[in-house]
């Protein structure tokens, strides 16, 4: 399993990955599911995969030399000569594809299924930021300001954070601060996705970014993090006041007296009616 998230910000980009593998209990391997292109003042492109690994590994090697026809009659297009992100999108949905047509009878075959997941973010000098979610067909959504990021793999346990947190206005750090802090989230409910984690975060309009770092089981901050969300997460909790079952005073009542929505009746005997 793995778990991959990426957001795009007025500021920026911030992209995450894990970098656990597993076939089983006993078979856990490291592989790194993010990979960064860069061609510094013209293109800088992150992209990062889910699913099966050796689609994954097999589509990235692709990506490098895939091209796509110029219906102006041009050469070419890669992802290092594309003059929008959508294009280079383009390009890795074809490299997708290509996979497929290789792969994708033998492993129906063998009983495996095509599956990957990735996420293509990043900025071409002379447009704006482009983030987009690439699916097991090639085919492609672009991510908007009502849904700036986007998760693959193992999503469903950091997502409340990203909804409550992450807007477009959201400042570069806090919003790395809050990706991690939906990796911890997910590292803490699920086993399959673990360390190390590959974080990058990119400033809009750069073409480049240095803000590239590896987070091991030593990383002084992420540990920190780790604890202070625990244990913040917890004190909210206990902050918040106990339901009442009985006649003690409270603002905020559990039982309710409306009419239109009666308690759950219990059945008690053989002959009553469910309805």
């Amino acid at each position: 399993m793995t778990y991959c998230v990426a957001v795009k910000l007025n500021a920026g980009m911030v992209f995450l990955s894990d970098s656990r593998t597993n076939a089983g209990l006993d078979q856990i391997s490291t592989f790194r599911k993010m990979i960064v292109y860069e061609k510094p003042g013209d293109r800088f492109m992150c992209l990062l995969s889910a699913g099966n690994l050796s689609v994954s590994q097999s589509v990235r090697e692709i990506l490098q030399v895939e091209q796509l026809e110029d219906v102006d009659g041009g050469e070419p297009i890669t992802i290092w000569n594309a003059r929008s992100m959508f294009d280079a999108a383009r390009v890795l949905g074809a490299a997708v594809r290509h996979v497929y047509e290789r792969d994708g009878e033998s492993l129906q075959r063998a009983g495996v299924e095509f599956n990957v997941s990735m996420i293509f973010g990043g900025q071409i000098q002379g447009e704006g930021m482009r983030l987009f979610q690439v699916y097991s067909a090639g085919n492609f959504i672009e991510a908007t300001s009502e849904t700036p990021f986007f998760q693959v793999g193992e999503s469903k346990y950091g997502k409340p954070v990203l909804d409550r947190v992450i807007a477009p206005d959201t400042p570069l750090d806090e919003a790395a601060k809050c990706v991690l802090v939906s990796m911890d989230s997910t590292l803490k409910s699920n086993l399959s996705v673990g360390l190390p984690l590959d974080l990058v975060v990119y400033e809009a309009n750069q073409l480049q970014s240095d803000k590239i770092t590896c987070i091991d089981n030593d990383n002084p901050y992420f540990r920190m993090l780790h604890n202070t969300w625990g244990q913040k997460l917890r004190e909210v909790f206990d902050s918040i006041e106990d339901p009442t079952w009985d006649d003690a005073h409270t603002d905020v009542p559990l039982l309710s007296t409306g009419a239109r929505n009666q308690p759950l009746r219990k059945i008690s005997n053989a002959r009553e009616k469910l309805i």
